[in-house]
């Protein structure tokens, strides 16, 4: 008899796949991932992977959401060529976060897709929230300090203490979130910086200090982690990547705190 749970047509190869790769059914996996060229739904995406986790199994995916922010990236591209005034009117406009509302188009289709799903749970943090589905989702994301993005006092630590792989599906470790969690840790500790967003309701602006992230080295970092600590694969025509997250950020730090 087949088993109703398990994905049909090209998602069961991805199930498949998943295991061959080293995935943990009943573990904790966050995933990064870009579908475009697939020719898989996100859903389709989705639901591979948390028959391959199991039902004791939880799946996370990074709901970051920078468009509520006028210290972003995003926003200096939003607002780049404007005048002062269409500045100012484009920032008064600007919608407040809703943790249980607020989209996340920056992370992808499989992060949205994951944060939209009934029952899925969602971190309260305004810029760099995490979703989730399975029997941990709530306790993993129930403490995010909203002035603590990704460190000490965010689900990222969590994830750390339960062990949690890291899947880079068709992304490579220049958008590894994990590393952030080492900047954390390294010493001497970074210095600070000033971020702000809307929270409640349009004009109400948050500012907090937190860490001054940076991840345009990410890519060289991971590229010194020991092989060992590394599955490399490939779906769809790109590399997948699969770490254990505590030896990675281990890792990280000391790859940072030596020339950070």
């Amino acid at each position: 008899m087949a088993d109703a749970t398990r994905p049909q047509g090209p998602a069961a190869r991805l199930h498949d796949d998943l295991a061959e790769w080293g995935v943990r059914p009943g573990g904790v996996l966050m995933v990064h991932s870009s579908l475009s060229g697939t020719g898989l739904a996100p859903v389709a995406v989705r639901d591979a992977l948390l028959s391959a986790l199991g039902p004791d199994g939880t799946l996370v995916v990074p709901a970051f959401t920078p468009e509520n922010s006028d210290t972003s990236r995003e926003y200096q591209a939003f607002t780049e060529g404007m005048s002062e005034r269409e500045k100012a009117e484009f920032r008064a406009g600007m919608l407040p976060f809703e943790k249980d509302a607020t989209p996340c188009p920056s992370m992808g289709a499989l992060a949205e897709c994951v944060r939209s799903t009934p029952g899925a749970v969602r971190s309260a943090h305004p810029q760099t929230s995490f979703a989730a589905l399975g029997p941990r989702a709530a306790e993993l994301l129930a403490d995010h300090d909203p002035r603590c993005h990704l460190g000490e006092r965010s689900p990222m630590a969590a994830l750390y203490a339960a062990n949690a792989q890291v899947l880079l599906l068709r992304v490579g470790f220049e958008v590894c979130t994990a590393f952030h969690l080492a900047e954390y840790r390294t010493s001497p500790p970074p210095p600070t910086r000033t971020y702000r967003c809307v929270l409640e309701e349009k004009g109400n602006w948050f500012a907090y200090e937190d860490l001054a992230l940076f991840d345009g080295d990410f890519g060289v970092i991971g590229a010194q982690l020991p092989s060992e600590l590394i599955s490399v694969r490939e779906w769809a025509g790109k590399p997948v990547l699969l770490l254990d997250m505590r030896a990675a950020v281990d890792t990280a730090a000391l790859v940072m705190s030596g020339y950070r």
